[in-house]
């Protein structure tokens, strides 16, 4: 595999996937990734799980980054072409260039509550998948209902909408690195399994 340049990257692997949290202070991104790499880690998986430091206050936009492979991961570069994103907050996707690096044909799933007519200029070159992951944070008890905590919601739909990490290992990580409330946050997991959907090109283009 190649860098957008073209050249070889020495330790990359074939099978290598990158994957870029995006979030406010406050929702949990980066603990979503930890948790993500946690599960990945369950299923066999090597995993390197890191932040991107900025401003560390409530409301601050806040990057996470992930990378996992079936074998040694030799990388120590930062992740600048991921393969998937995960939006915790849909407002960033105005506020910063959250596809930065983001190739065609990449994933993308986004909290919101919007309907698919929103996202119709990403779609254009992106899948991208729907969770109302702030609303059933709240239903759960977790957070506040003006500032719900999403990252296990979403990550439970990330399970289940890109099939590359199983929910079981989901939920069994939550349980084990998120004490406080664990059931409920296992149930939004749940939940949101059930509740992700991709938006269908022509539902966009219709809409």
């Amino acid at each position: 595999m190649s860098d957008r340049s073209g050249s070889e990257l020495p330790g990359r692997r074939s099978d290598l996937r990158e994957l870029r949290i995006h979030g406010r202070g406050g929702q949990g991104a980066v603990i979503a990734s930890k948790v993500l790499a946690s599960a990945l880690f369950r299923e066999g998986r090597s995993v390197q799980s890191f932040p991107a430091f900025g401003v560390e206050r409530r409301g601050a936009p806040v990057t996470a980054f992930l990378r996992f492979s079936q074998g040694p991961i030799l990388l120590r570069c930062e992740i600048t072409a991921p393969q998937d994103l995960i939006i915790l907050d849909p407002t960033l996707i105005k506020a910063v260039d959250v596809t930065q690096g983001l190739k065609p044909g990449g994933s993308i799933l986004i909290n919101s509550d919007a309907g698919p007519e929103a996202y119709a200029s990403l779609t254009r070159q992106f899948h991208v998948s729907l969770v109302d992951a702030s609303a059933i944070a709240r239903t759960h008890g977790l957070g506040s209902k003006t500032q719900p905590i999403v990252n296990t919601a979403i990550l439970g739909a990330f399970a289940a909408d890109s099939g590359l990490v199983g929910l079981e290992a989901i939920c069994e990580a939550i349980a084990e690195a998120i004490h406080a409330r664990a059931e409920a946050n296992v149930a939004a997991a749940r939940e949101a399994a059930q509740s992700v959907r991709r938006i269908p090109l022509q539902e966009v283009e219709h809409a």
